[in-house]
């Protein structure tokens, strides 16, 4: 099997099942946060689920992708095995990855 050569910011339909509790499931939408030189040489993805649900935390980044509005759930963050990746969907705005990129800062600052 070819490894798939997914990168940063990128969005995937990404089968997230089998979960537990409140994880996010099902066949959806995500964007890849991992940076290109690790996706390059893992065989796994570090990824946040978009959702349509909107929620006022400080944790989601409100988007637009494919003409739906929505919000990157970074609450949502984890690493899956490419065999997960579906296919490609497009990419996110380089505006929405910017905010992406300035929320995590401001979740994982020390």
């Amino acid at each position: 099997m070819a490894v798939v050569a997914a990168q940063r910011f990128e969005v995937w339909l990404i089968n997230l099942d089998p979960t537990q509790g409140s994880e996010i499931n099902k066949t959806r939408p995500c964007v890849v946060l991992s940076p290109d030189e690790m996706n390059r040489h893992l065989r796994t993805v570090t990824i946040a689920a978009l959702t349509s649900t909107r929620r006022d935390y400080p944790s989601r980044v409100d988007c637009t992708f494919q003409g739906k509005e929505g919000q990157v759930a970074l609450d949502h963050i984890r690493s899956v095995d490419k065999t997960r990746l579906v296919r490609r969907l497009g990419t996110l705005s380089k505006a929405t990855a910017q905010a992406v990129c300035e929320r995590l800062q401001e979740l994982f600052q020390y």
